[in-house]
């Protein structure tokens, strides 16, 4: 049978704090038991030191978004998948038939065709995405693919992409 004793502690803040300690209660294991109480107001430096580096990079965040479009868009016989993959010196378009995962047609700003037609030292720009975009609807339409699905590869339908998507409408793509 312990002793109930009340303690009172008052804090810089003016709240109070009833506790009631039992004698049996004021050590564990031969330690004695401590209360603790959460500092209300945290000095600067501590404030500054939960600062974190974004833990995704840029590409990771376009992989995600790919997977998102991916996991809506997909190419069958009939309806084969435009994919776009673009990088600072190429552009690459694919149309793939993803029920057996055969690619169908492809185009890029590295096959001599359209790299001989357009002198660009820096990257591709919308000209050149233009003239793939041309390049691959006429690929599809000697293959017989007029309907197609975009992939827009997780990439903003803006610039390159949306001036190749213009292109190849403009050239008999159906998408």
């Amino acid at each position: 049978m312990g002793m109930a004793v009340t303690a009172t502690a008052t804090m810089t803040t003016g709240l109070h704090l009833n506790a009631a300690l039992n004698h049996n209660q004021t050590s564990f294991l031969g330690a004695p038991l401590r209360l603790s109480i959460p500092n209300p107001r945290p000095s600067l430096p501590s404030l500054f030191l939960n600062v974190e580096a974004k833990a995704r990079t840029r590409t990771e965040d376009r992989q995600a978004r790919h997977s998102r479009i991916r996991k809506k868009v997909e190419g069958t016989p009939e309806r084969p998948r435009l994919s776009v993959f673009r990088s600072n010196k190429h552009l690459y378009v694919q149309v793939i038939d993803d029920s057996k995962m055969h690619t169908l047609a492809s185009a890029s700003t590295m096959q001599k065709p359209i790299s001989e037609e357009s002198n660009y030292s820096s990257g591709p720009t919308i000209e050149v995405a233009k003239k793939v975009g041309e390049f691959i609807a006429k690929s599809c339409l000697e293959k017989g693919i007029t309907k197609v699905a975009f992939d827009r590869g997780g990439y903003p339908y803006h610039g390159r992409i949306q001036a190749l998507a213009d292109s190849a409408r403009e050239h008999g793509l159906q998408f």
